[in-house]
């Protein structure tokens, strides 16, 4: 089956620095992010695996499917005793018109912080 995401997703590279912040914390920090535009969605910044503090996350049970992208694996967040559940997630093997963002992980907006800087 193809999985055909013309019409609905785009990626494009952002030039920007791309931050990701939990409270002071900085759990990113990169100048190779993706940007990934689907329809009805806000845009998502992919930050390379390399570019991620991954000490801070561990990878939870859940997995969601997406018929443009595949299945996406969560991570959790454990700082400061607290954990934030499914803050993060990625495509480990994303469809072939998708594979630009393996190995990138997107934040959830509403528990993270994200900062732009050119």
């Amino acid at each position: 089956m193809i999985h055909d995401p013309t019409g609905r997703i785009s990626l494009h590279p952002n030039p920007q620095r791309v931050r990701v912040w939990i409270g002071e914390t900085l759990l990113a920090d990169t100048r190779d992010a993706i940007e990934l535009r689907e329809k009805d969605y806000p845009p998502r910044q992919y930050i390379p695996r390399q570019d991620v503090d991954m000490q801070h996350l561990v990878q939870s049970a859940t997995v969601t499917h997406c018929p443009f992208k595949g299945d996406a694996s969560y991570y959790s967040l454990s700082l400061d005793g607290e954990t934030l559940t499914d803050v993060a997630w990625s495509y480990e093997q994303p469809f072939d018109a998708m594979t630009d963002i393996a190995e990138h992980l997107a934040f959830d907006a509403p528990l993270v912080r994200h900062s732009f800087d050119d």
